[in-house]
């Protein structure tokens, strides 16, 4: 194995460089060819896609509780399964991914974890999953703001996704109110008075959730519009469009409830379909964009588990130059094997610090090809 500054050395030689070693080309990575990867993805997608339409047609009693308006609503979130389903596996075939995978379920699901630690997992589930304290440290104001998205969103998807699939309806004895009831599967769970508090948070719940949307959303197409960082690396589609499309289904959704109240549904019908279009739109976008983080998120909770149990056992690796802690060892012997697996040929450079890299790197640069140039 090459030493570090002789490797990095190799990336950057110039022509005719003295003691310069010869680049060589990344061989591609091991495992099955693209097509083999996507025929086992589009499979995966359409079983996926088949056990959520079976599910909607026996969580609807056969189709008896499901409510045709919402057909457009039901079709996109089977195509929705398709696509998270395509794309994960696809993403779980690359060899750093498969790694994170492995490593990130095997210690969210490991009973020998739960019994050293059987507080850690709810404990990051709720800071680094459901709170985000991680983005607290960059800024509070983003934070906020992704909190902000984040729960409305969660509590948009826990009332559209079941009422969409008809797991769920309101009912009234009366025909007109006020006393409704809430059935799931057709088993009443909760009845209420659509005059008091209650009543009005149950059927203005999404009304809530754009509410918390909407600013949120705002501020990071503001930042993104503003912020010469954010401004440098952003593109339209990926970092852009998703924004847009939260606070366009976030007012959409608002103007219907106000139509239907201060104008006696002026405009509802244009509303409605302008909102569904939007949110058909947005959730099979999801997959294939920026939004796909939030199904990816649950394997880094398990890595940062991993990384957790090591520290517990004082599994901690020092940089080979400096001596300063890098990481717990599993994890930088992970990431060596990662390296591997892809064909680098510098995965011994794992084992030093960020400013030990720099340093490396500037000596490499140096000594292996400034001096190349006459």
């Amino acid at each position: 194995m090459p030493e570090p500054s002789e490797a990095l050395a190799a990336t950057h030689s110039p022509p005719g460089a003295a003691g310069a070693g010869e680049a060589t080309e990344t061989p591609p990575a091991p495992g099955r060819s693209r097509r083999a990867v996507a025929q086992r993805a589009a499979l995966t997608g359409a079983a996926v896609s088949l056990l959520l339409v079976a599910a909607i047609v026996l969580g609807s009693r056969m189709l008896r509780d499901f409510d045709s308006a919402l057909l457009p609503y039901a079709v996109a979130t089977v195509f929705l399964a398709f696509g998270v389903a395509y794309r994960y596996t696809v993403w779980v075939s690359a060899p750093g991914a498969r790694r994170l995978f492995k490593k990130g379920f095997g210690s969210f699901f490991s009973a020998d974890n739960f019994r050293r630690a059987p507080t850690a997992l709810p404990k990051m589930i709720a800071t680094y999953l459901g709170f985000q304290k991680f983005l607290g440290a960059r800024s509070r104001a983003r934070w906020a703001a992704h909190q902000l998205i984040f729960w409305g969103c969660i509590l948009a998807a826990l009332i559209t996704f079941p009422l969409t699939w008809g797991w769920f309806t309101f009912t009234s004895g009366s025909g007109s109110g006020p006393g409704y009831e809430m059935r799931i599967w057709g088993i009443k769970v909760l009845g209420f008075d659509s005059l008091n508090v209650l009543g009005w948070l149950m059927f203005h719940g999404l009304d809530v959730a754009a509410v918390l949307v909407i600013p949120g959303a705002s501020y990071f197409l503001w930042r993104r519009m503003k912020d010469r960082g954010a401004i440098t690396g952003q593109r339209f589609a990926y970092d852009l469009l998703p924004l847009i499309c939260l606070i366009v289904i976030s007012v959409t959704g608002l103007l219907l409830t106000f139509s239907s109240i201060f104008l006696h549904g002026g405009g509802y019908e244009f509303l409605a379909i302008l909102h569904m279009v939007s949110v058909v739109f947005t959730l099979i976008y999801i997959p294939f964009g920026k939004f796909f983080h939030i199904v990816q998120r649950p394997a880094a909770v398990g890595m940062q588990l991993f990384k957790y149990t090591a520290r517990q056992d004082e599994q901690v690796f020092a940089c080979k130059r400096c001596g300063e802690p890098i990481d717990t060892t599993p994890y930088v012997e992970n990431l060596r094997g990662t390296m591997q697996d892809l064909k680098l040929d510098f995965n011994a450079f794992v084992e030093y610090c960020p400013r030990c890299k720099r340093a490396l790197r500037g000596n490499a640069y140096l000594n292996h090809v400034k001096k190349g140039f006459k």
